[in-house]
């Protein structure tokens, strides 16, 4: 068994090297003993600067399940890389032993069996734990949120995200960025940004489309262990897109990348000795920003989930990623000299929930959050005997639930539910809560649509959501994973041209292909279309939890991958 004293030792070790992470010498110790909060939040302080890194939290303020993707495919130059390798592959690249605290906590085999041994992640209180105990050990580290933070659970809904702000003023951050934020509508946007949040609302690349001008601050500048750390927003660039533009009219976004080379130059103009930009692109998008924008020094990643245990290096900008729904915090230090950062060190602390204590004045604000909503929180609908979960590039067990309402409910041919990839998890052979519901559907356009559309316009939506998906140029990547589709089959080849991805499509129940003139009934929801019609999705998924009892979600091959 390693000792504390080595352990403390290897780490100081890997600090040392530029670019160096903790991670390895902290898996090997988690692979060998107990964990102990200690343990998860050891840190060979380095440097001037640090930095605290959480995103795309989802508004879950408890601990809770989350299984990473099984599927999670990369295109062109990202094909093989990080984070587009899963299971057995990504625990060899990162050394994370079987069957370990690590595996449970970043990859996906043996979810359910690992949940129930290491428990539940994330939490508002655990986190505050760790913000507390970095900011003890280096008093002005900075806080940053990348968003995805007012949105994807019942009280969020409720209270139109005011309770995700609350907790995260209370956090003490010390500025974010946005993309789901603006699903509230720009009125409330603008109320909580005015009136509420206790710190910068950043966004580079938003502007007022009528006048061609900014729209939010750009970035805000720290001064920090003596030397001056512009941090940058890059909210969500395809907001227009992704998600419905009545909500947030007169708003332009986008990539941007000439902006951002403009403000990285006025940063550095304005005296920044380091520069952070605080991200909701993706990854992928991030990585292509990286490669074609100097001077960018770290790249805090977020929107597309991704939890990597060490940077990921494109010329000299460091690309980190912190998962999503509260299970990671990042802590990065920076040696900030000559007017140039020197050297990194960083750690993803997982939060895993029994193992790190609660704070507990978070506790207390998170409970008086929730009291209002107990009652509907903890209603049970029903149960279910496998494993609901999210994520991954073609489906997962939540969504092919939803399809199975819809298709029932809504009296449909197909059903198609958005490829969104927020939504925490219930472990198989328990009950299913209306907090449980809410977290995997809450949002403000929620209406369940039914209509009539011929198989051309399935083609023409397939093809569309895939090229989103799968177009070599990260800059046209441009939503979540594939849409989900109930009642209907299809053959999908990423590697071929807009158009000609999809193939085979199939309806399910007769066995017929689809025919390009028939009219079909489709069932779906999360429109971004205004006056769409329809009761909201967790009214019919209600239904029919409370009709089966017990659901059974049957393995789903309707969908053929081809990769090669």
């Amino acid at each position: 068994m390693i000792s504390r004293r080595d352990f403390l030792q290897a780490a100081m070790a890997a600090s040392a090297i530029y670019g160096g992470s903790a991670f390895g010498n902290w898996s090997r110790l988690a692979a060998q003993q107990a964990m102990t909060q200690d343990d998860l939040l050891s840190f060979d302080t380095s440097g001037n600067v640090t930095l605290i890194h959480i995103t795309d939290i989802h508004a879950q303020l408890v601990p809770t399940w989350f299984r990473e993707p099984e599927i999670n495919l990369g295109v062109g130059e990202a094909l093989g890389q990080p984070p587009h390798i899963t299971g057995t592959d990504f625990l060899r690249r990162y050394g994370i032993e079987a069957n370990s605290a690590l595996q449970y906590a970043l990859s996906y085999p043996d979810f359910s069996a690992l949940a129930r041994q290491y428990g539940r992640m994330g939490g508002a209180d655990r986190i505050a734990t760790v913000v507390k105990a970095i900011r003890a050990d280096r008093p002005d580290a900075l806080l940053l949120d990348g968003g995805d933070t007012w949105q994807g659970s019942l009280t969020a809904l409720r209270t139109q995200g005011q309770d995700m702000v609350n907790v995260f003023n209370a956090l003490g951050t010390d500025a974010m960025t946005s993309h789901w934020e603006f699903t509230l509508g720009l009125d409330r946007v603008t109320d909580i940004v005015d009136n509420h949040l206790q710190f910068p609302f950043l966004g580079a690349n938003i502007f007022d489309a009528e006048w061609d001008e900014p729209a939010y601050e750009p970035y805000q500048m720290f001064e920090r262990g003596g030397v001056q750390v512009a941090v940058i927003g890059q909210a969500f660039p395809y907001m227009p897109i992704a998600n419905p533009g009545y909500m947030f009219p007169g708003l332009s976004f986008g990539v941007r990348q000439e902006r951002m080379a403009e403000v990285v130059a006025e940063a550095r103009a304005a005296g920044a000795e380091a520069v952070v930009v605080l991200s909701h692109n993706g990854f992928d998008v991030d990585r292509k920003l990286a490669a074609n924008v100097p001077g960018i020094d770290v790249i805090l990643t977020g929107h597309t989930h991704d939890a990597l245990p060490e940077p990921l290096l494109v010329g000299k900008t460091h690309l980190i990623a912190s998962g999503s729904h509260g299970k990671f915090v990042s802590r990065l230090d920076l040696d900030v000299r000559d007017g140039e950062v020197k050297g990194v060190n960083h750690k993803l602390i997982p939060i895993f929930s029994d193992v790190i204590a609660p704070d507990s004045e978070m506790t207390a604000l998170v409970e008086a959050e929730r009291a209002p909503f107990k009652d509907e929180l903890t209603e049970v609908l029903g149960r279910t005997d496998g494993l609901l979960y999210r994520r991954g590039n073609f489906n997962g067990t939540w969504d092919d639930l939803i399809c199975d309402a819809l298709l029932e409910e809504r009296e449909a041919d197909i059903a198609l539910s958005p490829g969104f990839r927020w939504g925490a998890s219930v472990l198989p052979d328990q009950d299913i809560t209306r907090e449980d519901l809410m977290n995997a559907t809450a949002m403000s356009y929620p209406e369940a649509y039914r209509s009539e559309m011929t198989g051309e316009l399935l083609h023409t939506i397939l093809e569309d959501v895939a090229d989103n998906l799968f177009n070599p140029d990260p800059y046209y990547q441009q939503g979540g994973d594939m849409v989900r589709v109930g009642g209907m089959g299809y053959r999908i080849d990423i590697n071929q041209p807009q158009g000609s991805r999809i193939t085979e499509m199939t309806l399910l129940k007769t066995g017929e292909r689809i025919d390009p003139t028939k009219t079909y009934v489709v069932a779906g929801w999360a429109s971004v279309n205004p006056e769409v019609e329809g009761p909201p999705i967790w009214d019919v998924v209600e239904a029919h939890i409370r009709r089966q009892g017990t659901v059974s979600v049957s393995p789903n091959d309707s969908v053929q991958v081809v990769t090669g």
